[in-house]
């Protein structure tokens, strides 16, 4: 089969064009400099060219803080970008799956957010990402929409990623311990990204690896027991302490609901212990 995927540069993106070729696949992985997802030219000139059986996109603009005053730049990315590709995708028949986030969500739910509970995004990059999914949706019914967040990994630059270093370099850091989320391992969502691809499946789809979730405390105390690292290196804040220029949901916990779905993915224990082997002395 042959993959296109979109954002190249990013951690999901690299992992995704790993397993992709692990698996078989050819893989045309671009970058934003060879395809910037918001000209529709561009996108359904390169769809059209590559002719790809499906595409992956995992481009996207992710700063949440900085989208608060650069809403333009973010509306064209997480928005008019996957209407682009699904135009281009439905035109050429290829499948097409996009990458949503948790953030489409206000956090005021107790439990689990499934596909049956309606987006009220509280920040510019959650509502840029839910007009992305409805504007992708009304282009290609076909299409697959996937939600997810907490996502960690190697070479990945947010916070969870980070967390196995900081605590190599021993020095103390703070993590928030009244948000609550469902960590997923980048590695696991991938090979579930190439299994929808290949599906005949279409709508939206939450993929977290499954248990209650944590906080990015209950992450980073974990990875200390894990590591065998001091626990006093990690010590506990509030999420309003940090005063950030965008609102974050107090809970944006995800679950699969939908009928005839894949297995379950592993539970985010079992894959925090894989991704942390290396550090473990």
């Amino acid at each position: 089969m042959k993959i296109l995927i979109t954002g190249s540069n990013g951690m999901v993106a690299r992992t995704a064009a790993q397993v992709c070729r692990e698996l078989g696949d050819e893989v045309v992985a671009l970058d934003r400099a060879r395809l910037n997802i918001a000209d529709r030219e561009a996108a359904m000139s390169v769809i059209d060219l590559e002719k790809p059986d499906a595409v992956i996109n995992c481009a996207a603009f992710t700063n949440v803080d900085l989208a608060e005053t650069e809403e333009a730049a973010c509306y064209a990315a997480n928005a008019d970008g996957p209407e682009n590709l699904a135009l281009a995708c439905k035109e050429s028949g290829s499948a097409f799956v996009s990458i949503s986030t948790d953030y489409v969500f206000g956090g005021k739910k107790e439990g689990f957010y499934t596909e049956e509970d309606t987006p009220d995004p509280i920040s510019v990059y959650g509502r840029s990402k839910y007009e992305g999914e409805l504007r992708t949706e009304a282009a290609y019914p076909a299409a697959i929409i996937v939600r997810a967040g907490w996502i960690y990994g190697p070479g990945g630059i947010n916070f969870l990623s980070k967390i196995p270093e900081m605590l190599e370099e021993k020095k103390p850091f703070t993590a928030i311990g009244d948000v609550f989320g469902t960590p997923t391992n980048s590695y696991d969502l991938a090979l579930r990204l190439r299994e929808l691809a290949l599906s005949k499946a279409s709508g939206i789809f939450h993929l977290a690896n499954i248990g209650e979730g944590t906080t990015y405390y209950g992450f980073a105390a974990t990875a200390c027991d894990v590591i065998g690292a001091k626990s006093e290196l990690v010590s506990k804040i509030k999420g309003a302490d940090l005063d950030r220029p965008a609102p974050r949901p107090v809970n944006s916990r995800l679950a699969s609901v939908r009928p005839g779905s894949f297995d379950p993915m592993p539970h985010w224990l079992t894959s925090l212990r894989g991704y942390l082997s290396p550090f473990v002395s």
